[in-house]
């Protein structure tokens, strides 16, 4: 997983990692949560994406879309 820039400071989010139709995110205590183009569509996944490689905004856009909150496809701890 590559490392979240966090320019804000104060994101629950430390890494993600990007696929051709996914992103997986890790919050804060090691909690990766997977959202697919399935589970919360392509236009989700896509600003998932940009956010996390922006390294801003990447856990607000979760939190308030609901959609995408409640819409992950996989829950689990870290490996």
């Amino acid at each position: 997983m590559q490392r979240y820039r966090n320019l804000s400071g104060d994101s629950g989010v430390e890494a993600y990692e990007i696929g051709d139709d996914f992103i997986k995110v890790r919050f804060h205590p090691g909690v990766v949560y997977w959202y697919t183009e399935r589970s919360v569509g392509a236009a989700h996944v896509a600003e998932l994406k940009r956010l996390a490689r922006r390294g801003r905004g990447l856990s607000t856009y979760i939190s308030q879309h609901a959609d995408v909150r409640d819409g992950y496809a996989r829950k689990e701890p870290e490996d």
